[in-house]
């Protein structure tokens, strides 16, 4: 045989391997996915520190809201929410729920603020022991937020213990918050 016609048949059985290849590497990143939880987007920021912020308050007189709030001892839980998010309306009455169980939450007002925020809890109630405008979502990136509402559960030294992206509903509360509170601490 020639080396022309023994090159050109490695080529073909190179050429040949390229799907097996392809479905390997597939098999792979599907053995890889099992047994996570499909629901759940990874925060780079579990078992971190809050980041450091501080945001001016919404309501009058309140004063700020930062970093210093989530330190008392206690753990807290962060609401990031909007008056124009839809799903914030469908999670609120979660979040009052929670606040009536003496869970201490705060509210990271994002790219919101004045009278649309204030008018969203004069509506729908105010579960809030403090709520920071993030007008410009600077702090919202310093959390690691992907969109509106997301809630993180905090240690009572200010460590980011669990992360929930999207509206707290359905059996959220009881299936993933409040364990996440206890293993945090809470003792509700």
């Amino acid at each position: 045989m020639s080396d022309v016609a023994s090159g050109e048949k490695r080529r073909n059985a190179l050429w040949a391997l390229i799907p097996l290849a392809v479905f390997l590497a597939f098999a792979a990143l599907a053995w890889a996915m099992l047994g996570r939880d499909k629901d759940t987007l990874p925060s780079a920021l579990i078992d971190d520190p809050a980041p450091q912020f501080e945001l001016e308050g919404l309501r009058e007189g309140e004063g700020v809201f930062s970093t210093a709030d989530l330190t008392a001892g206690e753990p807290t839980v962060v609401n990031v929410w909007a008056s124009w998010c839809g799903p914030c309306r469908i999670e609120h009455p979660e979040l009052m729920r929670l606040a009536e169980m003496g869970v201490t939450v705060h509210g990271l007002n994002y790219k919101d603020g004045g009278a649309g925020a204030r008018g969203f809890l004069e509506e729908l109630g105010d579960p809030y022991a403090k709520v920071g405008v993030d007008q410009t979502g600077r702090a919202g990136i310093e959390w690691g937020v992907y969109g509106v509402p997301e809630t993180f559960v905090v240690t009572g030294d200010g460590r980011i213990a669990y992360k929930h992206v999207g509206p707290i509903q359905n059996d959220d509360l009881e299936v993933k918050l409040l364990p996440a509170l206890r293993a945090a601490g809470w003792d509700g």
